[in-house]
């Protein structure tokens, strides 16, 4: 397989030699590599390859190994090559992006191959975030919200986000009766029938956000499941990854505020405040609708909390039930 990526690197970028440096990271359930390659005689000095390539057999780490599981995962990196060919040029230095330097099929592999955000100077990965680093990237998340609201996503998922209930019937029919399965499809159809849409990013977790040393700037990687939506499904998964439970309630507030602060800088909207009105109706009914597929897939996951349950509550009144 190294052998024709090897192949590509050199012919795209008339490379000399091209060397694989390290393994980043596997994909989900095995599905491939990203690796960071060098290449000798030319710039960039060294490039991201993301490489899709179907496992013989498949091997979900928590056991979803269903035909489902597997055309969504396809979808997924269609979608990718999608947004890096058709979309990613379009965002600016407040939702900075890498440069995507080509994409490639082979068969049934697909290459990706991207600028090296290290070398770039966003060398730094967290788990955990200080208030003022989340907010970091809830700035670069309202940038990219501003970027593309009311765009149409073709190409792309037409509902981001890789927990959405359309995708989930496997995990929903494995949740315990009540009535967060019961009102599954109604929280769905809140947030995919919301008036103002953007594009979301999808699955906006802390892991998926490189920062700079001063943990002044952030990029994002990882746009398998970017798509059309409410931006309170980011915002939601964002908080959710990189704070601790007593966090989320305590900062909920000051978040939710600074988050519409940096929108409403960003967007050229005539009507921000009905924007706002109802995305910050949709907080409660975005991270509902993300513990309906926690409770069907993993019920033992630490994000099913007090906080997350009673966010739970506040959709029920939401919806008058």
């Amino acid at each position: 397989m190294n052998s024709s990526v090897k192949t590509q690197l050199l012919h795209h970028f008339n490379a000399t030699h091209a060397v694989e440096l390290e393994t980043i990271q596997s994909l989900w359930s095995g599905y491939g590599t990203i690796s960071r390659w060098q290449l000798i005689g030319v710039q960039p000095e060294t490039v991201i390859v993301k490489h899709v390539c179907i496992p013989q057999k498949l091997n979900h780490p928590k056991g979803w190994d269903t035909a489902i599981s597997h055309g969504r995962k396809l979808k997924s990196y269609a979608v990718e090559t999608a947004w890096y060919t058709d979309f990613s040029e379009k965002t600016n230095a407040g939702c900075r992006v890498p440069k995507c330097f080509f994409t490639h099929k082979i068969g049934e592999e697909l290459l990706v191959v991207l600028e090296d955000l290290d070398a770039a100077g966003y060398a730094v990965r967290r788990a955990q975030l200080e208030l003022s680093e989340v907010k970091l990237v809830l700035k670069w998340l309202a940038n990219f919200h501003a970027q593309f609201m009311q765009q149409k996503p073709s190409s792309l998922w037409q509902e981001g986000s890789y927990w959405k209930l359309e995708t989930r019937p496997d995990e929903w029919q494995a949740m315990e009766s009540g009535w967060l399965k019961d009102s599954a499809k109604q929280l769905a159809e809140q947030l995919k029938n919301c008036n103002y849409q953007t594009l979301i990013h999808g699955d906006a977790k802390v892991a998926n956000f490189c920062f700079s040393e001063d943990m002044k700037a952030v990029a994002a990687v990882d746009f398998q499941y970017v798509g059309g939506g409410c931006g309170m499904k980011d915002v939601v998964y964002l908080l959710g990854s990189c704070l601790a439970e007593w966090e989320c309630e305590k900062h909920e507030e000051e978040l939710l505020n600074f988050y519409f602060g940096a929108l409403n800088s960003a967007t050229e909207m005539i009507d921000f405040p009905e924007l706002e009105g109802e995305w910050r109706r949709l907080y409660a009914i975005a991270w509902a609708d993300f513990t309906r597929f926690l409770l069907g897939w993993m019920p033992s996951h630490p994000k099913v909390n007090a906080y997350s349950l009673k966010l739970v509550k506040r959709a029920k009144k939401i919806l008058g039930k």
